[in-house]
């Protein structure tokens, strides 16, 4: 399984809650694609959330996010961690 770093914009003023709500969201949906997300992150002042996640493929995590209503803007793959 590969690591990809999703990032969504456009999610000003965001909550803790609400980042958690979204976190739990993709948690209960990651089964079906063989998906798990790892950890998210945002920051409430410019709108950026970030999700690190392990994947089949970028199109996998699409669809979770796709699926539980938060598409990402972009997904990167992450091959080299230290």
């Amino acid at each position: 399984m590969a690591k990809f770093m999703d990032v969504h914009h456009g999610m000003t003023g965001i909550t803790e809650e609400q980042l958690r709500m979204a976190h739990q969201a993709d948690l209960d949906a990651e089964g079906a694609e063989g998906v798990h997300f790892e950890q998210a992150w945002a920051d409430p002042a410019s709108g950026t959330v970030y999700c690190l996640s392990e994947a089949p493929s970028k199109e996998a995590v699409m669809r979770v996010h796709e699926r539980t209503g938060h598409p990402a803007d972009e997904i990167h793959p992450v091959p080299l961690m230290v």
